[in-house]
């Protein structure tokens, strides 16, 4: 997913959108989805579209770490998943070189007690 977003330590990054990108995994059991082929068995991915949107377009945070979390945990409130893993990369960073993007790749684990089944 690519989005808009204000985050970066500069004053600069936090007044001027710039893309992000964005990669999420969630780790939950899929074989009602894929026994039963009803989408009432997932997670709808326009749902986790919806979300990761939502606080990369409306937030700010300075850094890249604090983005990811944020969608972590927001992933891990809304959705079944076991474990969520969020990937950030932001490819319009100034390092005073040539540089594809630079990013974060984190994994969260809900806790055994709080996992919904």
């Amino acid at each position: 997913m690519v989005f808009e977003g204000r985050h970066g330590l500069l004053e600069e990054e936090q007044q001027r959108p710039q893309p992000f990108r964005v990669d999420v995994e969630l780790v939950l059991n899929l074989q009602p989805a894929g026994v039963e082929d009803d989408i009432a068995e997932t997670v709808d991915y326009r749902d986790v579209y919806a979300t990761c949107r939502q606080i990369v377009e409306s937030t700010s945070f300075r850094l890249v770490e604090a983005l990811a979390e944020a969608i972590a945990h927001e992933l891990l409130a809304e959705f079944p998943a076991a474990e969520v893993g969020v990937r950030i990369g932001k490819p319009a960073v100034d390092l005073g070189g040539p540089v594809e993007f630079v990013g974060v790749e984190i994994w969260r684990t809900r806790p055994v007690e709080r996992r919904r089944r």
